[in-house]
Order: structure tokens, then C-alpha cells, then sequence
């Protein structure tokens, strides 16, 4: 019985692991920001999803203690209408989160203030969405559930993820082909009107020809 269990908690493990592999959606980076520039990164948010982040300077110099001015960023994620979300001011560090209402690219862009001497300064930034973003931890130590029950449960939120994921995808796909219908219809029109105006210009220089014989009495 012992050994059943085993293999069933394995399995739902192991298909946990690959459904979350579709479903999850997480951005771990480093990059280097010089004074005055800004990055940008862009992540495809549905609606009602939940969206966590957080992002700190790395600053190797341990001797300067707190981070010098230079070295700090300002920090601003605005939703795909331009709400914004989030905003920090000349920070080493912080972290947002919330649930996106609208659905689309949010932009999260980092930029320091033009320095002379010019630095180059070197930010970690974590972006986690959907089901990626949730704590189970804390939904372990606050339920006090054991880990079959634990496990139960990822893979009921995954489904569902992927069921609000696969309606989303058929969303999309119909915008696109409404989109691609609208292109060939103004297409088709086009290649019309294209083709009236070369048939006009055609008519009229064989009639510009015909005149211009006749007037010189060679037909």
C-alpha cells in the first residue's frame, strides 16, 4: 500500500512538473543599465492573473555602504493601457505585485539619472505570472495540509490555468483572424481600385495616341 502511494505521489509530481512547464510563466534576469539610459521588459499578462516581481541593485563595492546615489534606479510598470502599477524613485531595491485587470503586454522600465562620470550599474530583476507567482509555501504553512494534499493542490490550480489559458489562446486567435480577414478585404479592395486606375490610365493613352495619329493624318 506504502509503495503504491509512493508511485502515485511520483507521478502527480512528475505531471505537475510538465504542466506547470506550459503554464507558468517566470523571468529571472541580470543587465547592466549605464546613467542615463532605460530598459524596458515587456510580459503577455491575461486578465485577473496575478503578476509578483522584485528586483534589486548589485553592488559589488562592500567597503560604500549604503548604495551611493549613483547606483540607484527609478522603477515603473505600467499596464498595456498606460496604468501604472508601480512606481519607485532612486531605490536599490523593491518589489510589486498585483492582480492585472486589463490584458496585454505590461511594461515594467528601469532608468538612472545621467551621471558624470558615467556608471554602469547592474540590476537582478524576478518577474513571476499566473500560477508561477503563487506562494506554496505559505499556503503549506498556513493550512497545515500534508504534502499529498499540497501536491493535490498545485495540480488543480495548473488545470485551471491551463483551461483559463487555453480560452485566452482561442481569444487571441480569433482577434487575429478577424484581423487578418479586415487586412485582405482592404487588400482585395485595393487591388480593384489599383487595377481601375491602370485600366483609366491605359484607356486614356491609347486614346491620347489615337487622336494624336489622326491630327497628323497618319490613320
Amino acid at each position: 500500500m506504502c509503495g503504491l502511494v509512493m508511485n502515485l505521489h511520483d507521478l502527480i509530481v512528475r505531471r505537475i512538473g510538465i504542466l506547470i512547464i506550459f503554464t507558468m510563466s517566470a523571468e529571472s534576469m541580470r543587465f547592466d543599465l549605464k546613467s542615463g539610459a532605460t530598459k524596458c521588459i515587456s510580459e503577455d499578462i491575461k486578465g485577473n492573473a496575478m503578476t509578483v516581481g522584485k528586483y534589486h541593485v548589485v553592488y559589488s563595492n562592500t567597503e560604500s555602504f549604503p548604495v551611493p546615489d549613483t547606483h540607484k534606479i527609478n522603477v515603473r510598470v505600467n499596464s498595456p493601457h498606460g496604468h501604472s502599477y508601480h512606481y519607485e524613485n532612486r531605490v536599490e531595491s523593491g518589489n510589486f505585485a498585483f492582480t492585472g485587470v486589463e490584458t496585454g503586454d505590461y511594461i515594467a522600465c528601469f532608468w538612472t539619472p545621467d551621471h558624470k562620470p558615467p556608471v554602469t550599474v547592474v540590476v537582478d530583476f524576478d518577474w513571476k505570472t499566473g500560477i508561477a507567482a503563487k506562494d506554496w509555501s505559505n499556503v503549506a504553512k498556513k493550512g497545515q495540509i500534508e504534502e499529498m494534499e499540497l501536491e493535490l493542490k498545485k495540480l488543480y490550480e495548473t488545470v485551471s490555468s491551463i483551461h483559463d489559458e487555453m480560452f485566452y489562446l482561442r481569444d487571441r486567435e480569433e482577434e487575429m483572424q478577424q484581423l487578418n480577414r479586415a487586412t485582405n478585404s482592404k487588400m482585395a479592395t485595393f487591388s480593384f481600385l489599383s487595377l481601375v486606375v491602370c485600366l483609366s490610365v491605359a484607356g486614356l493613352q491609347l486614346w491620347h495616341l489615337k487622336t494624336f495619329f489622326q491630327r497628323k493624318k497618319v490613320i
